[in-house]
Protein backbone atom coordinates (compact mmCIF):
# COMPACT_ATOMS: atom_id res chain seq x y z
CA UNK A 1 0.00 0.00 0.00
CA UNK A 2 1.12 3.68 -0.67
CA UNK A 3 0.51 6.34 0.83
CA UNK A 4 -2.29 8.70 -0.12
CA UNK A 5 -1.44 10.97 -3.72
CA UNK A 6 -2.04 14.21 -3.09
CA UNK A 7 -3.17 16.41 -6.40
CA UNK A 8 -4.43 20.21 -6.07
CA UNK A 9 -5.53 22.25 -9.20
CA UNK A 10 -4.21 25.52 -9.85
CA UNK A 11 -6.31 26.53 -12.76
CA UNK A 12 -9.27 25.27 -14.25
CA UNK A 13 -9.26 26.94 -17.13
CA UNK A 14 -7.42 29.53 -19.49
CA UNK A 15 -7.80 32.53 -17.85
CA UNK A 16 -8.38 31.76 -14.48
CA UNK A 17 -7.25 33.63 -11.27
CA UNK A 18 -3.55 33.66 -11.24
CA UNK A 19 -2.82 33.97 -7.68
CA UNK A 20 -5.10 30.51 -6.73
CA UNK A 21 -2.30 28.47 -6.80
CA UNK A 22 -0.01 29.42 -4.32
CA UNK A 23 -2.72 28.23 -1.06
CA UNK A 24 -2.51 24.96 -2.87
CA UNK A 25 1.17 24.72 -3.38
CA UNK A 26 1.89 25.66 0.80
CA UNK A 27 -0.62 23.15 1.61
CA UNK A 28 0.47 20.03 -0.67
CA UNK A 29 3.98 20.62 -0.02
CA UNK A 30 3.23 21.35 4.01
CA UNK A 31 1.51 17.70 3.48
CA UNK A 32 5.14 16.22 2.07
CA UNK A 33 4.46 17.06 -1.51
CA UNK A 34 2.26 16.04 -4.41
CA UNK A 35 1.50 17.32 -7.47
CA UNK A 36 -0.24 20.54 -8.80
CA UNK A 37 -2.30 20.26 -12.32
CA UNK A 38 -3.30 23.58 -14.58
CA UNK A 39 -6.03 22.73 -16.80
CA UNK A 40 -5.86 25.54 -19.53
CA UNK A 41 -6.90 24.02 -22.53
CA UNK A 42 -10.46 23.64 -24.11
CA UNK A 43 -11.64 23.79 -27.97
CA UNK A 44 -11.52 27.94 -28.19
CA UNK A 45 -8.00 28.37 -26.39
CA UNK A 46 -6.36 25.39 -28.82
CA UNK A 47 -8.27 27.39 -31.54
CA UNK A 48 -6.45 30.76 -30.23
CA UNK A 49 -3.50 29.26 -29.43
CA UNK A 50 -2.99 27.96 -33.19
CA UNK A 51 -3.58 31.69 -34.45
CA UNK A 52 -0.38 32.53 -32.14
CA UNK A 53 1.46 29.88 -33.46
CA UNK A 54 0.74 30.73 -37.14
CA UNK A 55 1.70 34.77 -36.73
CA UNK A 56 4.84 33.55 -34.24
CA UNK A 57 6.49 30.40 -33.97
CA UNK A 58 7.30 30.77 -30.56
CA UNK A 59 3.95 31.85 -29.13
CA UNK A 60 0.54 29.33 -29.13
CA UNK A 61 0.79 28.04 -25.32
CA UNK A 62 -1.02 29.31 -22.46
CA UNK A 63 -0.64 33.22 -22.37
CA UNK A 64 -1.10 33.49 -18.75
CA UNK A 65 2.00 31.05 -18.28
CA UNK A 66 4.32 33.56 -16.74
CA UNK A 67 1.73 34.97 -14.15
CA UNK A 68 0.40 31.20 -12.89
CA UNK A 69 3.88 29.72 -12.37
CA UNK A 70 6.01 32.91 -11.50
CA UNK A 71 4.40 33.26 -7.84
CA UNK A 72 5.22 29.23 -7.34
CA UNK A 73 7.27 27.93 -9.35
CA UNK A 74 10.38 27.99 -6.83
CA UNK A 75 8.09 26.83 -3.91
CA UNK A 76 6.66 23.99 -5.92
CA UNK A 77 10.43 22.61 -6.70
CA UNK A 78 11.65 22.71 -3.06
CA UNK A 79 8.50 21.84 -1.82
CA UNK A 80 8.64 18.55 -3.82
CA UNK A 81 5.23 19.41 -5.58
CA UNK A 82 5.52 18.51 -9.50
CA UNK A 83 4.04 20.61 -11.87
CA UNK A 84 1.37 18.49 -14.78
CA UNK A 85 -0.59 21.19 -16.92
CA UNK A 86 -1.97 21.38 -20.68
CA UNK A 87 -0.24 24.68 -20.95
CA UNK A 88 1.10 23.89 -23.66
CA UNK A 89 -1.56 24.34 -25.97
CA UNK A 90 -0.51 24.32 -29.81
CA UNK A 91 3.18 24.97 -28.48
CA UNK A 92 4.36 23.13 -25.38
CA UNK A 93 7.81 23.04 -26.61
CA UNK A 94 7.88 26.33 -26.68
CA UNK A 95 6.14 26.83 -23.39
CA UNK A 96 8.68 23.87 -21.90
CA UNK A 97 11.45 26.84 -22.89
CA UNK A 98 9.74 29.47 -21.54
CA UNK A 99 9.72 28.03 -18.07
CA UNK A 100 13.22 26.68 -18.08
CA UNK A 101 13.88 30.88 -18.64
CA UNK A 102 11.78 31.40 -15.86
CA UNK A 103 13.43 29.53 -13.51
CA UNK A 104 16.26 31.28 -14.23
CA UNK A 105 14.69 34.41 -14.20
CA UNK A 106 13.79 33.17 -10.26
CA UNK A 107 17.10 31.54 -9.54
CA UNK A 108 15.86 28.56 -9.27
CA UNK A 109 17.48 25.15 -10.39
CA UNK A 110 17.28 23.69 -13.38
CA UNK A 111 14.04 22.22 -13.42
CA UNK A 112 13.62 18.87 -15.10
CA UNK A 113 10.98 19.62 -17.31
CA UNK A 114 8.97 16.76 -19.59
CA UNK A 115 7.31 17.51 -23.13
CA UNK A 116 4.12 15.48 -23.96
CA UNK A 117 4.00 14.82 -27.46
CA UNK A 118 1.74 12.93 -30.10
CA UNK A 119 -1.64 14.95 -29.90
CA UNK A 120 -0.44 16.47 -33.34
CA UNK A 121 -1.87 14.57 -36.20
CA UNK A 122 -2.19 16.64 -38.72
CA UNK A 123 1.08 15.14 -40.66
CA UNK A 124 -0.69 11.49 -40.26
CA UNK A 125 -4.40 12.22 -40.84
CA UNK A 126 -6.58 11.31 -43.94
CA UNK A 127 -9.76 11.81 -44.79
CA UNK A 128 -10.97 8.40 -44.19
CA UNK A 129 -9.97 8.08 -40.84
CA UNK A 130 -11.92 10.76 -39.69
CA UNK A 131 -15.20 10.00 -38.67
CA UNK A 132 -18.03 12.19 -37.99
CA UNK A 133 -18.59 13.30 -34.83
CA UNK A 134 -22.67 13.62 -34.44
CA UNK A 135 -23.01 16.74 -32.90
CA UNK A 136 -21.08 18.56 -35.79
CA UNK A 137 -23.67 17.10 -38.22
CA UNK A 138 -25.58 20.44 -38.56
CA UNK A 139 -22.55 22.39 -39.00
CA UNK A 140 -21.67 23.96 -42.49
CA UNK A 141 -18.43 22.54 -44.14
CA UNK A 142 -15.27 24.58 -43.10
CA UNK A 143 -14.69 27.53 -45.18
CA UNK A 144 -10.57 27.21 -45.53
CA UNK A 145 -8.01 24.48 -45.54
CA UNK A 146 -7.80 22.10 -42.32
CA UNK A 147 -4.48 24.18 -40.54
CA UNK A 148 -4.38 21.33 -36.82
CA UNK A 149 -5.61 18.56 -35.70
CA UNK A 150 -5.26 17.46 -32.14
CA UNK A 151 -5.94 14.35 -30.79
CA UNK A 152 -7.51 13.89 -26.93
CA UNK A 153 -4.87 11.59 -25.12
CA UNK A 154 -4.54 9.56 -22.39
CA UNK A 155 -2.50 9.12 -18.93
CA UNK A 156 0.46 7.13 -20.26
CA UNK A 157 2.81 9.44 -21.22
CA UNK A 158 1.94 12.00 -18.41
CA UNK A 159 2.51 8.91 -16.17
CA UNK A 160 5.89 7.86 -17.72
CA UNK A 161 7.46 11.03 -17.52
CA UNK A 162 6.52 11.48 -13.48
CA UNK A 163 7.74 7.72 -12.80
CA UNK A 164 11.00 8.81 -15.26
CA UNK A 165 11.21 11.96 -12.00
CA UNK A 166 10.27 14.75 -14.30
CA UNK A 167 9.40 17.93 -12.06
CA UNK A 168 7.30 19.62 -14.78
CA UNK A 169 4.96 18.38 -17.49
CA UNK A 170 4.07 20.18 -20.24
CA UNK A 171 1.36 18.88 -22.41
CA UNK A 172 -0.82 19.98 -25.34
CA UNK A 173 -4.67 18.46 -25.89
CA UNK A 174 -4.25 15.39 -23.60
CA UNK A 175 -8.25 14.73 -21.58
CA UNK A 176 -8.68 16.85 -19.04
CA UNK A 177 -8.70 13.58 -16.68
CA UNK A 178 -5.88 12.27 -17.23
CA UNK A 179 -3.97 15.77 -15.39
CA UNK A 180 -4.68 13.91 -12.07
CA UNK A 181 -4.53 10.13 -13.98
CA UNK A 182 -1.41 10.52 -14.99
CA UNK A 183 0.01 11.78 -11.56
CA UNK A 184 -2.18 8.74 -9.85
CA UNK A 185 -1.08 6.38 -12.17
CA UNK A 186 2.52 7.26 -11.39
CA UNK A 187 2.23 7.52 -7.96
CA UNK A 188 0.14 4.10 -6.76
CA UNK A 189 2.15 1.88 -9.86
CA UNK A 190 -1.65 1.65 -11.55
CA UNK A 191 -1.88 -0.97 -14.48
CA UNK A 192 -4.50 0.80 -17.55
CA UNK A 193 -5.98 -3.33 -17.24
CA UNK A 194 -6.77 -2.53 -14.13
CA UNK A 195 -10.51 -0.90 -15.28
CA UNK A 196 -11.88 0.37 -11.61
CA UNK A 197 -8.98 2.34 -10.44
CA UNK A 198 -8.54 3.94 -13.72
CA UNK A 199 -11.85 5.11 -13.72
CA UNK A 200 -11.25 5.97 -10.01
CA UNK A 201 -8.26 8.02 -11.10
CA UNK A 202 -10.33 9.67 -14.08
CA UNK A 203 -13.43 10.28 -11.83
CA UNK A 204 -11.19 11.82 -9.54
CA UNK A 205 -9.49 14.10 -12.64
CA UNK A 206 -13.14 14.76 -13.60
CA UNK A 207 -13.60 16.74 -9.86
CA UNK A 208 -10.64 18.37 -9.68
CA UNK A 209 -9.89 19.65 -13.27
CA UNK A 210 -12.33 22.61 -13.10
CA UNK A 211 -10.94 24.13 -10.05
CA UNK A 212 -12.83 26.56 -7.92
CA UNK A 213 -16.38 24.27 -9.50
CA UNK A 214 -16.28 22.01 -6.82
CA UNK A 215 -15.21 24.69 -4.62
CA UNK A 216 -18.15 27.05 -5.16
CA UNK A 217 -17.26 29.47 -8.02
CA UNK A 218 -19.73 28.86 -10.62
CA UNK A 219 -22.12 27.34 -7.73
CA UNK A 220 -23.05 30.48 -6.23
CA UNK A 221 -26.93 31.93 -7.01
CA UNK A 222 -27.32 34.74 -4.38
CA UNK A 223 -30.92 33.57 -2.10
CA UNK A 224 -30.73 30.00 -3.66
CA UNK A 225 -27.01 28.74 -2.92
CA UNK A 226 -24.83 30.50 -1.09
CA UNK A 227 -20.99 30.39 -0.94
CA UNK A 228 -18.68 32.32 1.57
CA UNK A 229 -15.93 34.77 0.71
CA UNK A 230 -16.02 34.03 -3.25
CA UNK A 231 -13.15 36.69 -3.72
CA UNK A 232 -10.84 34.66 -2.17
CA UNK A 233 -11.87 31.17 -2.76
CA UNK A 234 -10.13 28.07 -2.33
CA UNK A 235 -9.18 25.10 -4.91
CA UNK A 236 -9.42 21.93 -4.41
CA UNK A 237 -6.98 19.44 -3.30
CA UNK A 238 -7.75 15.71 -3.85
CA UNK A 239 -6.60 13.16 -1.76
CA UNK A 240 -6.40 9.61 -3.13
CA UNK A 241 -5.87 6.36 -1.90
CA UNK A 242 -4.12 3.25 -3.66
CA UNK A 243 -7.76 1.36 -3.93
CA UNK A 244 -9.19 4.73 -5.76
CA UNK A 245 -11.32 6.29 -3.06
CA UNK A 246 -10.94 10.06 -2.68
CA UNK A 247 -11.15 13.30 -0.32
CA UNK A 248 -11.30 16.45 -1.37
CA UNK A 249 -10.99 19.39 0.53
CA UNK A 250 -9.47 23.02 0.20
CA UNK A 251 -6.71 24.75 2.07
CA UNK A 252 -7.49 26.33 5.61
CA UNK A 253 -8.43 30.03 5.64
CA UNK A 254 -9.67 30.37 2.28
CA UNK A 255 -13.29 31.19 0.85
CA UNK A 256 -15.88 28.85 -1.08
CA UNK A 257 -17.09 25.61 0.12
CA UNK A 258 -16.79 22.24 -0.21
CA UNK A 259 -19.77 19.72 0.16
CA UNK A 260 -22.29 17.41 -1.30
CA UNK A 261 -24.20 19.96 -3.74
CA UNK A 262 -20.83 21.51 -4.95
CA UNK A 263 -19.51 18.19 -5.32
CA UNK A 264 -22.05 16.75 -7.56
CA UNK A 265 -22.75 19.55 -9.67
CA UNK A 266 -19.52 19.28 -10.84
CA UNK A 267 -19.87 15.47 -11.26
CA UNK A 268 -22.53 16.28 -13.40
CA UNK A 269 -20.66 18.54 -15.45
CA UNK A 270 -20.45 17.94 -19.11
CA UNK A 271 -21.36 14.00 -19.00
CA UNK A 272 -23.90 13.13 -21.75
CA UNK A 273 -24.51 9.54 -20.85
CA UNK A 274 -23.25 8.41 -16.60
CA UNK A 275 -23.03 5.24 -17.59
CA UNK A 276 -20.62 5.78 -20.53
CA UNK A 277 -18.11 8.78 -19.87
CA UNK A 278 -15.86 7.78 -22.74
CA UNK A 279 -12.07 8.83 -22.07
CA UNK A 280 -8.76 7.59 -23.94
CA UNK A 281 -8.53 5.56 -20.92
CA UNK A 282 -11.29 4.33 -19.56
CA UNK A 283 -15.10 4.40 -19.93
CA UNK A 284 -15.76 5.66 -16.97
CA UNK A 285 -19.68 4.38 -15.11
CA UNK A 286 -20.26 7.20 -12.24
CA UNK A 287 -23.87 5.50 -11.82
CA UNK A 288 -22.54 3.68 -8.15
CA UNK A 289 -20.83 6.96 -7.39
CA UNK A 290 -21.17 8.09 -3.56
CA UNK A 291 -20.46 11.23 -2.02
CA UNK A 292 -20.48 11.91 1.83
CA UNK A 293 -19.43 14.75 3.68
CA UNK A 294 -17.29 13.42 6.22
CA UNK A 295 -16.21 17.18 7.71
CA UNK A 296 -16.15 20.99 7.19
CA UNK A 297 -15.64 21.27 3.05
CA UNK A 298 -14.49 17.83 3.40
CA UNK A 299 -15.99 15.14 1.10
CA UNK A 300 -15.60 11.25 0.46
CA UNK A 301 -16.06 9.85 -3.17
CA UNK A 302 -16.11 6.10 -3.78
CA UNK A 303 -17.70 3.89 -6.43
CA UNK A 304 -16.71 4.70 -9.58
CA UNK A 305 -16.67 1.63 -12.00
CA UNK A 306 -14.26 1.09 -15.33
CA UNK A 307 -15.25 -0.32 -19.07
CA UNK A 308 -12.90 -0.68 -21.87
CA UNK A 309 -11.50 2.55 -23.23
CA UNK A 310 -13.23 3.20 -26.73
CA UNK A 311 -11.87 1.84 -29.89
CA UNK A 312 -11.52 5.68 -31.61
CA UNK A 313 -10.56 9.32 -29.67
CA UNK A 314 -12.01 12.52 -30.10
CA UNK A 315 -9.52 14.90 -32.21
CA UNK A 316 -10.24 18.61 -32.82
CA UNK A 317 -9.53 19.94 -36.26
CA UNK A 318 -8.94 23.90 -37.04
CA UNK A 319 -9.42 25.31 -40.16
CA UNK A 320 -8.45 28.55 -41.63
CA UNK A 321 -11.24 30.73 -40.65
CA UNK A 322 -12.81 33.87 -41.95
CA UNK A 323 -12.82 37.38 -40.16
CA UNK A 324 -14.60 38.66 -37.01
CA UNK A 325 -15.69 42.09 -36.76
CA UNK A 326 -17.23 43.72 -33.90
CA UNK A 327 -18.31 47.39 -32.82
CA UNK A 328 -20.39 48.66 -29.99
CA UNK A 329 -21.33 52.17 -28.89
CA UNK A 330 -23.86 53.16 -25.92
CA UNK A 331 -26.68 55.07 -25.50
CA UNK A 332 -28.02 56.35 -22.46
CA UNK A 333 -31.19 58.34 -20.74
CA UNK A 334 -35.00 59.12 -22.24
CA UNK A 335 -34.95 57.21 -25.74
CA UNK A 336 -31.83 55.37 -25.70
CA UNK A 337 -33.87 52.01 -27.11
CA UNK A 338 -35.42 53.96 -29.82
CA UNK A 339 -32.41 55.92 -30.37
CA UNK A 340 -30.19 52.62 -30.50
CA UNK A 341 -32.32 51.27 -32.67
CA UNK A 342 -32.50 53.63 -35.12
CA UNK A 343 -28.49 53.23 -35.17
CA UNK A 344 -28.57 49.28 -36.21
CA UNK A 345 -31.17 50.47 -39.00
CA UNK A 346 -28.32 53.57 -40.26
CA UNK A 347 -25.37 50.56 -39.78
CA UNK A 348 -27.68 48.46 -42.04
CA UNK A 349 -28.76 50.75 -44.84
CA UNK A 350 -25.06 51.83 -45.11
CA UNK A 351 -23.60 48.04 -45.60
CA UNK A 352 -26.21 47.77 -48.32
CA UNK A 353 -24.72 51.39 -50.01
CA UNK A 354 -21.20 50.99 -49.68
CA UNK A 355 -21.58 47.57 -51.33
CA UNK A 356 -19.92 46.02 -47.78
CA UNK A 357 -20.30 42.22 -48.39
CA UNK A 358 -20.64 40.07 -45.38
CA UNK A 359 -21.24 35.98 -44.44
CA UNK A 360 -23.71 36.76 -41.82
CA UNK A 361 -23.93 39.60 -39.63
CA UNK A 362 -26.32 40.68 -36.25
CA UNK A 363 -27.19 43.44 -33.89
CA UNK A 364 -27.63 42.79 -30.51
CA UNK A 365 -28.65 45.69 -27.68
CA UNK A 366 -26.91 44.19 -25.25
CA UNK A 367 -29.29 44.49 -21.82
CA UNK A 368 -32.43 43.54 -23.91
CA UNK A 369 -31.63 41.23 -26.40
CA UNK A 370 -28.30 39.75 -26.45
CA UNK A 371 -27.71 37.01 -24.67
CA UNK A 372 -30.58 35.37 -26.03
CA UNK A 373 -29.74 36.69 -29.59
CA UNK A 374 -32.00 37.63 -32.31
CA UNK A 375 -30.11 36.52 -35.90
CA UNK A 376 -32.99 37.35 -37.88
CA UNK A 377 -32.01 40.94 -36.82
CA UNK A 378 -35.00 42.24 -35.47
CA UNK A 379 -35.02 42.86 -31.50
CA UNK A 380 -37.39 40.64 -29.27
CA UNK A 381 -41.28 41.88 -29.66
CA UNK A 382 -41.74 40.87 -25.80
CA UNK A 383 -39.17 43.22 -25.07
CA UNK A 384 -40.75 46.47 -26.87
CA UNK A 385 -42.14 48.33 -24.15
CA UNK A 386 -39.30 47.86 -21.54
CA UNK A 387 -37.01 51.26 -21.37
CA UNK A 388 -33.91 50.79 -20.05
CA UNK A 389 -31.69 53.65 -18.76
CA UNK A 390 -29.36 52.73 -20.98
CA UNK A 391 -28.35 50.17 -23.65
CA UNK A 392 -25.25 49.42 -25.89
CA UNK A 393 -25.67 48.14 -29.44
CA UNK A 394 -23.01 45.78 -30.48
CA UNK A 395 -22.53 44.95 -34.06
CA UNK A 396 -20.85 41.59 -35.83
CA UNK A 397 -20.04 40.54 -38.94
CA UNK A 398 -18.66 37.56 -40.63
CA UNK A 399 -16.84 38.63 -43.75
CA UNK A 400 -14.35 36.34 -46.01
CA UNK A 401 -11.69 39.33 -45.71
CA UNK A 402 -10.45 41.82 -43.27
CA UNK A 403 -11.49 44.95 -45.48
CA UNK A 404 -14.99 44.49 -45.33
CA UNK A 405 -15.10 43.28 -41.56
CA UNK A 406 -12.48 46.86 -40.90
CA UNK A 407 -14.98 48.64 -43.23
CA UNK A 408 -18.26 47.25 -41.55
CA UNK A 409 -16.65 48.19 -37.71
CA UNK A 410 -15.80 51.81 -39.46
CA UNK A 411 -19.90 52.42 -39.79
CA UNK A 412 -20.31 52.05 -36.05
CA UNK A 413 -17.80 54.68 -35.39
CA UNK A 414 -19.58 56.99 -37.43
CA UNK A 415 -22.65 57.30 -35.50
CA UNK A 416 -20.38 59.56 -33.60
CA UNK A 417 -21.93 62.58 -35.82
CA UNK A 418 -23.57 60.55 -38.78
CA UNK A 419 -25.98 58.50 -35.97
CA UNK A 420 -29.16 59.66 -33.24
CA UNK A 421 -27.84 61.87 -30.89
CA UNK A 422 -25.63 61.30 -27.59
CA UNK A 423 -23.67 57.97 -28.76
CA UNK A 424 -20.47 57.11 -26.90
CA UNK A 425 -17.80 54.95 -25.94
CA UNK A 426 -17.05 53.04 -29.53
CA UNK A 427 -15.05 49.96 -29.08
CA UNK A 428 -13.96 47.76 -31.89
CA UNK A 429 -12.07 45.00 -33.53
CA UNK A 430 -11.19 42.69 -35.66
CA UNK A 431 -9.33 39.83 -35.70
CA UNK A 432 -8.89 36.09 -38.02
CA UNK A 433 -10.65 32.79 -36.63
CA UNK A 434 -9.87 29.47 -36.72
CA UNK A 435 -12.85 27.20 -37.21
CA UNK A 436 -13.28 24.16 -35.13
CA UNK A 437 -14.71 20.79 -35.98
CA UNK A 438 -14.54 17.37 -34.34
CA UNK A 439 -14.22 14.36 -35.44
CA UNK A 440 -12.72 10.16 -34.29
CA UNK A 441 -10.45 9.36 -35.38
CA UNK A 442 -8.17 5.40 -34.61
CA UNK A 443 -6.18 4.89 -32.07
CA UNK A 444 -3.36 3.65 -34.51
CA UNK A 445 -2.76 7.25 -35.59
CA UNK A 446 -2.16 8.68 -31.67
CA UNK A 447 0.99 7.39 -29.71
CA UNK A 448 1.92 9.51 -26.61
CA UNK A 449 5.17 9.96 -25.50
CA UNK A 450 7.14 12.17 -23.31
CA UNK A 451 10.45 13.83 -23.89
CA UNK A 452 12.59 16.52 -21.78
CA UNK A 453 13.53 19.60 -22.49
CA UNK A 454 17.20 19.70 -23.49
Amino acid sequence: MTAPCLIGSGAGFSGDRVDAAGPVVREIARRGGGTIIFETIGERTLALGQLARTADPQAGYEPLLDQMLRPILSEALEGGVAIVGNFGCANPKAAARRIRALAAELGSATPRIAVVEGDDILPVLRPEDMAPWPEDGALPPPPGPMVSANAYIGAGAIADALRADAQIVVAGRVADPALVLGPLVAHHGWSFDDLDRIAAGTLAGHLLECGSQISGGYFADPGFKSVPRMAEIGFPIGAVEADGSLEIFKPADTGGRIDRATAIEQLLYEIHDPAAYLTPDVTLDITGVSIREIGPDRIRVEGAKGKPPPDRLKATLGYEGDWLGEAEISYAGPGCMARARLAAEIVEERLKVRGIETIAHRFDLIGLASSFGDDAGRFAEQFSAHEAPEVRLRLAVRTAGRAAADAATQEVLALYCCGPAGGGGVRSSVKRRVETRSCLVPRSLVSGRFAFQE
